[in-house]
């Protein structure tokens, strides 16, 4: 039974009971899940603050429902996460440093699974050159930022580890947050950098490939700080 709580705070208990529903179960996406009577039974609640917590479950695709079959587990709705993340507080109030420390960790940490992909998918390196060509015509500051944060979101999903998607939108806060470093950046030094990359990455030289671009990632901290 749930102790009492606010009711705009029912909600979100109820959400995390059922998402723990879930992997205690050992539910896989497609599984039926009980009753709404059943679960709201389970969790000592009635069936309308039920169905305000899977509304938010549902928005995720954490869990779906199904004419005639009730509520199933679905499949993560990366996509969505994806596009509301970067909304998110947390990530407006970090410092300039921990947003380039993390854009370090994720872009580099990937690069190895780029690399053994290119191998098998030409497509990949063609992909990211061709991203990179449209930069290198770029001709205002807007643009120029749709296509380096595409650039970098498609070297993220290169990798093929989908759930770090997810991490992808911490791209869009950084180049809010750093856009007057971006103004002062030598456009054609950035295009030439991402070139380097893909062309490392290309050949099967990962560790190089990551030393690329920390040093990329890293000439921000430098403009920031007001060094070369």
């Amino acid at each position: 039974m749930l102790e009492t709580v606010e009711r705009s705070k029912i909600r979100d208990v109820v959400a995390s009971q059922l998402k723990s529903y879930i992997v205690d179960e050992n539910l896989k996406p497609g599984d039926r899940l009980p009753t709404e009577t059943e679960l709201a039974t389970r969790f000592g609640v009635n069936r309308l603050s039920l169905r305000e917590a899977t509304k938010g479950l549902e928005f995720l695709g954490i869990v779906e429902a199904k004419p005639g079959r009730g509520l199933i587990v679905g499949r993560m709705d990366m996509q969505r996460v994806t596009e509301h993340l970067g909304f998110h507080p947390a990530l407006h109030d970090v410092s300039p440093g921990e947003l380039i420390d993390t854009r370090v960790v994720i872009e580099t940490g990937v690069l190895p699974h780029v690399a053994r992909r290119m191998r098998t998918d030409g497509a990949i390196y063609e992909k990211l050159k061709g991203i990179n060509e449209k930069l290198r015509q770029a001709r205002s500051l807007q643009r120029w930022l749709e296509l380096d944060i595409l650039f970098h979101r498609e070297l993220i999903a290169a990798s093929g580890l989908s759930p770090l998607m997810a991490f992808s939108d911490v791209l869009v806060v950084f180049f809010q947050r750093f856009r007057e470093s971006v103004k002062k950046a030598e456009w054609q030094g950035g295009v030439d950098d991402h070139q380097r990359i893909v062309d490392a990455l290309a050949a099967g030289r990962a560790d190089e490939a990551c030393e690329q671009l920390r040093s990329h990632i890293e000439s921000h901290r430098h403009r920031m700080n007001g060094t070369k």
